[in-house]
């Protein structure tokens, strides 16, 4: 997809780390002018070293939580795409405050920061964990449940800042809820680490992954590519509709944690024959899990033009391939 984009200062919190750097690259690759703003906490300076020699890339080591940094990163600004957050629902029960320091403080915080430096647009990573206990499938952006983890709370209250902003400050906002982001540079290792990569490292070392429950829970992977798209359709739309607003980022089908683990072994037995031997484990479900999710991508293909073009299977084809080259 063609999306003119160029000669533009954009502003990319988070931006070492896993969506951030693909959106700086992405950016840079139009010839904007990047900043990145990231504090390292789980960003990785590897995900961005070889932008340094790039003119138009600028890093700022700083944090969210401290305005001083956020007014530094958007001086001059004409957008800002805001990655920066501690995702994971297990992190946030274990730590809340902190989760709540960086996704609701730190969010405001750059709210403020756009809103006096006189920002155009402000597009900011929302999350599918908002539709919270919601049974309804596919999730519709305007029906939403109650939140199940404090994750979940802090990124809901994010869309309600970013539309009290636009109606009280004139900012543009539009948030993206992002269904199971998935692809190369997502870090594999850590407590934390998405279940993608996570399997994917496990398979290369011939260990067996520890499925939650019996498998049979449902996602709408996405793959990073698709998520490239939503971001930059969000800065150049010229459609008043489409601001001031949240949309649904994903493919718009699931796929079981079963169905996930036969396509890596599939794929990853192309480079490896033994990988298709390993098997699974089961353990017990992880807490504040939805069983199912499944996103209407109807709106934003309506007033985006969003046309993702990864389903999971060629996603993961990518994926796979980056994984066993750089790993």
């Amino acid at each position: 997809m063609n999306i003119n984009l160029t000669d533009k200062k954009i502003l990319v919190t988070g931006g070492a780390g896993f969506i951030g750097s693909n959106l700086c690259e992405a950016l840079l690759e139009k010839n904007n002018q990047v900043i990145c703003l990231d504090n390292f906490a789980t960003g990785k300076r590897k995900n961005i070293e070889h932008l340094f020699l790039n003119k138009n890339f600028t890093l700022i080591e700083g944090d969210i939580r401290n305005i001083e940094d956020c007014k530094k990163a958007t001086e001059g600004a004409d957008y800002v795409l805001h990655q920066a957050a501690l995702g994971s629902v297990p992190r946030s029960i274990k730590d809340p405050i902190t989760s709540n320091g960086v996704n609701v403080s730190g969010f405001l915080n750059m709210l403020v920061a756009s809103r006096d430096a006189g920002v155009k647009r402000f597009v900011y990573a929302a999350s599918s964990s908002t539709y919270g206990d919601s049974k309804g499938l596919p999730k519709v952006e305007d029906v939403i449940g109650k939140p199940l983890s404090p994750y979940a709370i802090t990124k809901y209250v994010n869309e309600l800042y970013a539309d009290v902003f636009s109606k009280t400050y004139g900012i543009e906002t539009i948030g993206l809820r992002y269904f199971n982001v998935f692809g190369r540079k997502q870090d594999p290792n850590g407590a934390y680490a998405a279940v993608i990569p996570k399997f994917v490292g496990q398979f290369m070392k011939g260990e067996s992954p520890t499925i939650n429950g019996d498998g049979g829970y449902s996602r709408d992977f996405t793959y990073i590519d698709n998520v490239i798209q939503a971001n930059m359709l969000s800065l150049v739309t010229e459609n008043e509709k489409a601001v001031n607003t949240v949309y649904n980022v994903a493919y718009g089908d699931r796929n079981t944690l079963n169905d996930l683990v036969g396509y890596l072994k599939e794929y990853l037995s192309q480079f490896d024959a033994k990988i298709k031997d390993v098997e699974s484990n089961y353990g017990p479900n992880r807490q504040g899990d939805i069983p199912h999710s499944l996103a209407s991508i109807e709106k934003a293909k309506e007033l985006l033009n969003y046309n993702p073009q990864f389903s999971l299977q060629k996603g993961l084809k990518e994926a796979v391939r980056w994984y066993w080259e750089n790993l």
